[in-house]
């Protein structure tokens, strides 16, 4: 990507907050936020993160901030979530590298497990205001009318194009939840092998940190038993390595689940892949997502006893 192709107000921003402009851009990422990789006069590399000022960039990076801090692998922000007209912007530390960790499997799993019970215990105490509203594919807790979240760019689409038993699916799971009441916690909603980088068996980084979300512990590990083996295209794992994932999650967390948060996990595991197949009906995508929640979705609404 060429310097010039940069946002006109990103140069200026770096000087002002790095104390150097950019003389070349090493990569771009768009998605729901834009994402720069920055090499700046002096050679320092930095990512520079936009996105819409929702309200919840200010908390995600403090709590990616504290992580950081102790050891946590993940890129150190280098300034907080700063204000650029309806945009919020910060700016982290280049964290490259790392291998992909791809599989399915139950011992792949434990090892996602693993990690996840660690960032969980980390972010236990991180005192931040919560990151509300939650991330679109967590937010099972909306107040809009019917199922979904109102999203407007999926609203405006033909609905009749999402097969009822993804919708019947979603709608289960989320009544499933919001019938306990647990209290909600910080914790990591995008927990998906996309988003984390190994070396060797040692994860070597945690990504999208803007993906934080305010729901009970029990909601945020079913959806990662789901969710963790997930590229691209985001998928479901199968219902053996979600229960292996989240045994071990209760082991590395020294607590057991209660039967209601079991159940709770279960239910949550659904939500994602149910968000997800909604978007691959809408968009006409290949039905990964809806061929793994059809296959899926009665054993794991049994367990969720949904």
């Amino acid at each position: 990507m060429p310097l010039d192709d940069l946002p006109d107000w990103l140069p200026a921003w770096c000087v002002e907050q790095l104390g150097g402009e950019p003389v070349s851009v090493q990569f771009e990422l768009r998605s729901i936020s834009a994402v720069f990789g920055l090499r700046l006069a002096g050679g320092r590399d930095v990512v520079v993160k936009v996105r819409e000022d929702d309200g919840r960039a200010g908390s995600c990076v403090a709590a990616q901030a504290r992580l950081a801090e102790r050891g946590f692998p993940c890129a150190l922000p280098l300034t907080p979530a700063v204000g650029v007209g309806a945009l919020a912007v910060h700016a982290e530390e280049s964290r490259p590298g790392g291998e992909l960790l791809r599989g399915d499997s139950p011992d792949v799993a434990v090892r996602y497990a693993a990690v996840f019970a660690r960032l969980m215990a980390e972010l236990a105490d991180v005192a931040v205001a919560p990151p509300l509203p939650n991330p679109r594919w967590a937010r099972w807790d909306h107040t809009d009318s019917g199922v979904w979240p109102a999203i407007e760019f999926l609203d405006e689409r033909d609905q009749d194009a999402v097969p009822a038993y993804v919708v019947d699916t979603a709608d289960r799971a989320r009544k499933r939840i919001l019938a306990a009441d647990l209290p909600c916690v910080l914790g990591h909603a995008d927990f998906e092998a996309q988003n984390l980088r190994w070396h060797d068996r040692e994860v070597w980084a945690v990504h999208d940190w803007d993906s934080l979300a305010w729901q009970p512990e029990a909601a945020l590990a079913g959806a990662a038993c789901g969710a963790f083996a997930s590229a691209s295209p985001p998928t479901l794992a199968p219902v053996e390595s979600s229960a292996a994932f989240l045994a071990a999650y209760q082991d590395f967390r020294g607590r057991r689940f209660t039967a209601e948060e079991q159940e709770i996990a279960w239910a949550a595991s659904l939500w994602p892949a149910a968000h997800n197949a909604r978007w691959e009906a809408l968009h006409g995508s290949t039905p990964v997502s809806c061929d793994a929640v059809r296959a899926q979705a009665a054993e794991r609404l049994h367990r969720a006893k949904a």
